[in-house]
């Protein structure tokens, strides 16, 4: 198997169904796929986990005047395994809304397992990136872990 750009992993002290909600109902996206210091656009997130069905969210960036627009399709769902879904990207809302899946995607595979009273998460992401962007990305990606973990305690 092809080593992914780059993988984010982390354990949370809470059961697998809660990390499953998590990472599979749109309002629950919507709260916590995103960095930190970010709010996501409002209403953009989808998710349809099923295979076949759409995953998107967009993520406000103010200071520099876009929304980044991530969306695709789910692949493998294996209800709290894992899930795989295809990522296009783009800056234009009129691309997201339209979710033209011919531009170039990545691979996202999310990897959950019960360990204890807590259950472990890997994010990894497939695919070709420029120079130093993988770094970046994974970077971003502990800030949406980390975001995770704040929506998580705020559902206790």
């Amino acid at each position: 198997m092809t080593a992914p750009a780059y993988s984010v992993e982390r354990q949370y002290p809470h059961v697998i169904e809660r990390l499953w909600h998590a990472w599979t109902d749109a309002a629950a996206l919507q709260a916590w796929y995103h960095p930190v210091q970010l709010p996501n656009v409002p209403e953009s997130v989808a998710s349809e986990p099923e295979v076949g069905g759409w995953w998107a969210v967009a993520v406000d960036v103010p200071e520099h005047g876009f929304a980044a627009c991530f969306y695709g399709r789910y692949t493998r769902v294996e209800p709290m395994t894992a899930l795989e879904h295809t990522m296009h990207y783009t800056q234009s809302v009129e691309e997201f809304v339209a979710r033209d899946e011919s531009t170039p995607s990545h691979r996202v595979v999310v990897d959950l397992e019960h360990r204890g009273a807590s259950t472990w998460v890997r994010f990894s992401q497939f695919g070709e990136l420029p120079e130093g962007q993988a770094e970046q990305a994974k970077a971003g990606m502990e800030s949406y872990f980390d975001s995770l973990a704040a929506f998580l305690a705020d559902e206790n």
